[in-house]
């Protein structure tokens, strides 16, 4: 039987303890990945290149040291039905370990049927956290000319949504954005540069956390 002396267990301990701690340190510092999954409010639409809140959070990320990759998959007009069928080739492609999910006002500003917006989104965070991502929703609001019913269903479908799959809710990205007509482009709906830092500051304090934590 080997007998160890209580030098060297003491030794023994200290350097079990110093590995666990670099593996804790090797997780937190491992790059990640985050796919943004959006439509034109995330794909820069009338905007200079790199002036969107994807960019900026980019730029956020790499000023705080955190290693992360972004894939911005986001399309102009994308609907819940179309970011529902490229989300599955986007999981195989990059791997993610956040996908943040920015759909639903193409499906509102078309009067869609908000069942079929929820089932599709439910049906993206369902992919996305099977492929082992973590997912950040991320809500809007429909303007009262849509009538108030629409418009109650549509931004209640959001929270629902976020219960039943346990997922951090963004409950309005364009909260401090909406009631100023001066940070929208002509057609009133697409803000302008100025506005992404406030769309931003709605969607990081939940993408930090779950970044850090991933």
């Amino acid at each position: 039987m080997l007998i160890l002396s209580k030098n060297w267990l003491n030794k023994l301990n200290a350097l079990v303890l110093l590995a666990g701690l670099l593996g804790t340190a090797s997780a937190y510092s491992a790059p990640k990945t985050v796919l943004v999954l959006g439509d034109s409010l995330s794909a820069e639409y009338g905007l200079a290149r790199g002036a969107g809140w994807v960019a900026l959070m980019e730029q956020r990320l790499k000023e705080q040291k955190i290693d992360a990759t972004i894939v911005n998959a986001s399309v102009s007009g994308e609907t819940t039905s179309g970011g529902r069928t490229r989300l599955p080739a986007l999981l195989t492609k990059y791997h993610p370990s956040l996908v943040v999910i920015e759909l639903g006002a193409n499906d509102g500003l078309r009067g869609l049927p908000v069942a079929a917006a929820q089932a599709n989104l439910r049906a993206m965070a369902d992919a996305a956290q099977q492929a082992d991502a973590k997912v950040l929703l991320v809500g809007m609001r429909m303007p009262p000319n849509y009538g108030r019913d629409y418009a109650d269903k549509f931004f209640a479908m959001y929270g629902t949504l976020s219960k039943d799959i346990k997922a951090p809710l963004v409950p309005f990205m364009l909260e401090g954005v909406a009631d100023k007509p001066q940070l929208f482009q002509a057609d009133r709906l697409h803000p302008v540069a100025a506005a992404h830092p406030t769309i931003l500051a709605n969607i990081w304090p939940p993408l930090q956390k779950m970044i850090k934590t991933k």
